[in-house]
């Protein structure tokens, strides 16, 4: 398509296009040859975190791309990232808005905790609301018992899936999607057995990952907004069909029943709180399907990577479920979330999970919101801007054998967390933007695999025997997952 598309591209913008410019004193960030009306689009690869990591090798820490008509600015080092997340994180802080996303439109964009373009008035309440409703001590500690109960269903639907064939990914994702939408909707939308839990109701996880593929395609518009209105891809008209059914099931099944039901005086859930507070349907539909999909897809992701690497490292393995076997309940029989705060090397291997495979390789794509100047370049107005944290928890400057999973080195360190403040880890991202749900995924990824840890004993399907034959490809997209899916096969322990 667009290479069909250059002969009309070249015509616009001879007349459109625009350098940007650059402060006489300082240049804008170095980089690869950028080839007239294309730059550097093709440059890029089906892995661009790997691509831009090597950029970095090449072109410092700091460098920059031109992706049609818009300017890249990438961060690859420690230095780079608390100078963009830091020291100018008020002039960077804006978001870019893919041209296929339903936030470009300023009536829903206004809604997004993730997605809104600025952060002004309206983004500040979303958040301090999410933050006091769902992620609060207070708010983590009232919705206790809904993630152990659903971390026990789990357990008790892999006991019945004993000696078969378990697919990691589609098992713990259908459990944080529950554990989610019972603190949002008080109701799980997903069943263990594949499918919606209601017979009326979409598979919502379906619809979810339709829009994450579509989201990785690359899109014409955004490389030439003046194309924008035509969609040429479709890829706007699709995304946005997908919306509307998933905003359909949200609205229909869900928010219209629980406005006839009427509310009490006291809230019982996120819904209950929106609705008190007079949110619009459009509000709550943007905000639920937000959280559901950005809570679901990062946790569900890290847990099949932190399972991955375990089992490919049976001493880390077998340490673990030292520590994890002690922290069981032998009455209830069942792990109590309340212990988890005890058992520091099932913290190790979460945060060295999230050294070596991060949910996202990238920040959301940042946008300059003004001027500025970072490590001697000129940062235009509007540039995006990316900081490539993947590639800075690989970084032998930071790290000691970098590839290698050793969750003993968050050990000796255990002051070096991911709150943003250790620019050499940042998972979660920092500054005004940092995700506001880390506090929850650290609950539901720490819980879950402690669960799957201390009740069975894993093996590899088709008489493998060797761990290291696990295929640890990566397929890029708006999470880092496996390519391949981890398949695996549970034994109950006694």
């Amino acid at each position: 398509m667009l290479l069909a598309s250059l002969p009309l591209l070249y015509l616009l913008f001879t007349k459109h296009f625009k350098k940007p410019t650059s402060s006489p004193s300082f240049p804008l960030p170095p980089g690869p040859y950028q080839w007239p009306i294309i730059g550097n689009i093709f440059q890029l690869g089906t892995k661009p975190h790997i691509t831009l990591t090597k950029f970095s090798q090449t072109y410092g820490p700091l460098f920059s791309l031109k992706l049609g008509t818009q300017l890249l600015v990438v961060a690859s080092s420690k230095a780079a990232a608390t100078e963009i997340l830091r020291t100018h994180d008020r002039s960077l802080s804006g978001r870019y808005v893919p041209d296929m996303s339903p936030h470009k439109s300023l009536e829903l964009n206004e809604f997004s905790i993730g997605w809104i373009v600025e952060c002004n008035d309206k983004w500040r309440q979303l958040r301090s609301l999410c933050k006091r409703e769902l992620f609060s001590a207070k708010a983590l500690e009232n919705n206790l018992l809904v993630r152990e109960g659903k971390a026990r269903e789990m357990v008790e639907f892999i006991r019945r899936r004993e000696g078969k064939e378990v697919i990691v990914r589609e098992v713990v994702t259908a459990t944080v999607f529950n554990m989610l939408s019972c603190v949002l909707v008080s109701r799980d939308l997903i069943s263990m057995e594949g499918g919606s839990c209601e017979g009326g109701m979409m598979r919502m996880s379906s619809v979810l990952n339709q829009i994450a593929e579509l989201a990785t395609t690359p899109n014409v518009s955004d490389f030439y907004p003046v194309l924008s209105w035509f969609d040429l891809q479709g890829l706007r008209k699709k995304v946005m069909e997908l919306h509307r059914s998933c905003f359909r099931i949200l609205t229909e099944d869900i928010i219209e029943e629980r406005r006839r039901m009427g509310r009490e005086d006291s809230c019982k859930d996120f819904l209950d709180v929106l609705l008190k507070n007079g949110s619009s349907d459009d509000q709550i539909n943007v905000l639920l399907l937000e959280l559901l999909s950005a809570g679901t897809d990062t946790s569900s992701s890290t847990i099949e990577w932190m399972m991955a690497e375990l089992i490919r490292n049976p001493k880390c393995m077998r340490k673990l479920e030292e520590e994890v076997s002690p922290a069981m309940d032998q009455q209830e029989m069942f792990i109590k979330e309340s212990c988890i705060t005890q058992l520091p090397y099932l913290e190790a291997c979460f945060k060295e999970t999230l050294r070596l495979h991060p949910p996202g390789p990238f920040l959301l794509p940042h946008r300059a919101i003004e001027f500025c100047q970072v490590m001697n370049h000129s940062i235009p107005k509007n540039s995006q801007i990316l900081v490539n944290f993947w590639a800075i928890g690989r970084d032998p400057k930071y790290w000691e054998e970098p590839l290698m999973f050793n969750p003993e080195r968050f050990l000796n360190y255990t002051c070096l967390d991911f709150k943003g403040n250790d620019f050499e880890f940042i998972p979660f991202g920092s500054g005004r933007r940092i995700c506001p749900g880390l506090t929850m995924a650290t609950r539901h990824v720490s819980l879950i695999v402690a669960s799957l840890i201390h009740f069975f004993d894993w093996s590899l399907p088709h008489g493998r025997k060797n761990p290291t034959d696990i295929d640890m490809s990566e397929k890029y997209g708006l999470t880092l997952r496996k390519e391949e899916p981890l398949i695996l096969i549970p034994r109950s322990k006694n």
